[in-house]
């Protein structure tokens, strides 16, 4: 959450820091990975103890939210850029919308109204939720497969990334261009998300921990390394020089786009995430027994697990406030100061941090638990010589 935050907001320094600028994989491998883990605790559980119909419409009951939650924050914030247009008396009067390419909604209002409620508009930025709802609604389906034999599983899942990788299934983004499709391919996304799922339901047996594991996972992430060279070393030629070799030697054989595309889930991008996901489970431990500890480091990673378990809720004011806090840089006339951008990144996780608390204390409700407090709180009085012996006065508390 706080990667994609830093990812989210223009002209961050700090995005030279992100997993995305390491391999071929970035935070939205993770993202998607830890929503399959996730969901195969939360919902699996609801088709072993109630049967399908029930998992079937708790899952409908999440894609039910996760749908809306995308029309809110679409709206809230092209409602913010629209107002930032209109105070902005320099730039063009569309300059922020058509920063995330919005203003088609203004210029298509009645096409882009229609598109949003049907996904069939997925602009800049909004597609993750969209893609996420989709993959959503296929657990419905692969659960009963796993109960048969989770081999099916995983040839469902590969059927539909090759499909997805060849073309033969995408989403137009755009209902006036069907040529648009959405940027992330739930059909091929879906590889990342029930792989994570199939950890969690046992269907996948974790990796063994041995040198000779950690160190081909070590050698997948060093051999991508130029491909998304760190950028803070890009004045270094060597690291452009091998970011090209690498491009020009795979578009000899004309597999790049199917290598490392982003859209379809190239299989290198794939890859380098297991090898990532294999080497910081090694680092955690079995369970995260390496990250749980007392002080300040657990202080620290009981936050960044309440961060984690609030994922919808955070990230959704992640997008909001990503958006927000560079408008206000930028009307105070420090978007390109460095200090100034860790001042507003640490005020950012401050937020979310803030969110994922505040979400946690609301679902817990604690109105019933106070309400039933208060119902079973009594006072008995003593006997005395004004009551008879052994009388007992319940007196509601207050």
């Amino acid at each position: 959450m706080f990667i994609i935050f830093i990812a989210h907001m223009p002209m961050n320094v700090w995005n030279l820091w992100i997993p995305a600028r390491y391999g071929f994989s970035d935070a939205t491998e993770i993202f998607v990975f830890c929503s399959g883990m996730a969901s195969a605790i939360a919902f699996g559980k609801v088709f072993d103890n109630y049967g399908w119909f029930v998992g079937a419409a708790r899952i409908v009951y999440r894609v039910w939210q996760v749908y809306w939650a995308h029309i809110m924050v679409f709206f809230a914030i092209l409602t913010m850029l629209v107002v930032a247009d209109s105070i902005d008396e320099v730039r063009d009067p569309t300059w922020h919308l058509r920063g995330l390419n919005l203003q088609q909604f203004i210029e298509r209002p009645q096409e882009a109204l229609m598109g949003l409620f049907t996904l069939t508009y997925v602009p800049n930025l909004f597609d993750i939720l969209p893609m996420y709802l989709v993959i959503l609604a296929m657990i419905p389906i692969l659960v009963p497969l796993g109960r048969i034999d989770p081999r099916l599983v995983f040839v469902a899942m590969a059927v539909m990334w090759l499909a997805a990788s060849n073309g033969l299934v995408d989403l137009p983004a755009r209902p006036w261009n069907y040529d648009v499709h959405w940027f992330f391919n739930p059909f091929a996304w879906q590889l990342v998300f029930f792989t994570g799922f199939a950890f969690m339901r046992g269907w996948i047996k974790p990796p063994p921990v041995n040198r000779w594991l950690i160190g081909l996972a070590i050698a997948v992430s060093v051999l991508s390394f130029p491909y998304e060279y760190f950028r803070v070393l890009r004045a270094v030629e060597f690291f452009n020089d091998g970011r090209e070799v690498l491009k020009q030697g795979l578009d000899i054989f004309g597999i790049h786009i199917s290598l490392v595309n982003k859209t379809e889930m190239g299989i290198l991008r794939f890859t380098h995430f297991l090898a990532w996901a294999y080497l910081a489970w090694v680092v955690a431990g079995e369970g995260g027994k390496r990250l749980i500890a007392s002080g300040l480091w657990g202080a620290f990673v009981r936050v960044v697990m309440r961060v984690g378990q609030q994922s919808l809720a955070v990230f959704l004011m992640g997008l909001v406030a990503a958006r927000g806090l560079f408008l206000i840089r930028e009307g105070l006339g420090v978007s390109a100061n460095e200090w100034w951008t860790a001042v507003f990144n640490l005020i950012g996780f401050a937020i979310l941090i803030a969110t994922a608390y505040v979400v946690h204390w609301y679902k817990s409700q604690p109105w019933k638990r106070q309400k039933h407090h208060a119902q079973q709180a009594t006072v008995a009085m003593p006997a005395s010589d004004a009551s008879p012996a052994g009388a007992r006065v319940r007196v509601p508390a207050a």
